[in-house]
This record gives structure tokens, sequence and C-alpha cells, in this order.
């Protein structure tokens, strides 16, 4: 399916900040950026990833921060205060 056709669809832009630690380093914590179009608040594809994530990678999951916003939303106006002529 579309970006724009998922957007139509309820899906938002998700962004998670994903801390984990460091394989060779249990000690550190290293951060990874996910982002992608998922449904608020369920958010189904970033859990699928972090399912993933637990079950295929080394690194043990520390904490997940998440952000979402929709793209597409009604036109914002605001009217000005001034008229200006362009010649």
């Amino acid at each position: 399916m579309g970006d724009f056709l998922k957007q139509l669809q309820s899906y938002r832009l998700t962004t998670a900040e994903i801390l984990y630690h460091m394989p060779d380093h249990p000690d550190l914590l290293q951060t990874f950026i996910w982002q992608e179009l998922d449904v608020a608040p369920r958010f189904p594809v970033l859990c699928r990833f972090l399912d993933f994530w637990s079950h295929k990678l080394d690194g043990k999951l520390h904490s997940v921060r998440v952000a979402s916003v929709g793209l597409i939303k009604p036109a914002e106006f605001r009217y000005a205060n001034c008229s200006l002529t362009l010649q």
C-alpha cells in the first residue's frame, strides 16, 4: 500500500528512540532511531519491529520512547493584517 493511502487510513508518522545494551559491552547503552508510518495508539508496525528485535538481535532492549504525528490534517489559515502590491 502506498504511503499516501496509508495516511488516508489513519496511519501517522511514528518515530521511536530505542535505547539498547551493546552486545559486547552490556553496561553501555546505544541509541537507535526508528521511523515508519504506523497506527496510533496500538502501533502494530512498531510492535512487530520490537518483537523482531528482541528475538533476532543480540542487543537487549533498555527503553523505547515513541512520538507520533499525523501528516495529513485540515488546512490551517492565518489572515494577514497588511496588503502588499507587487509590480
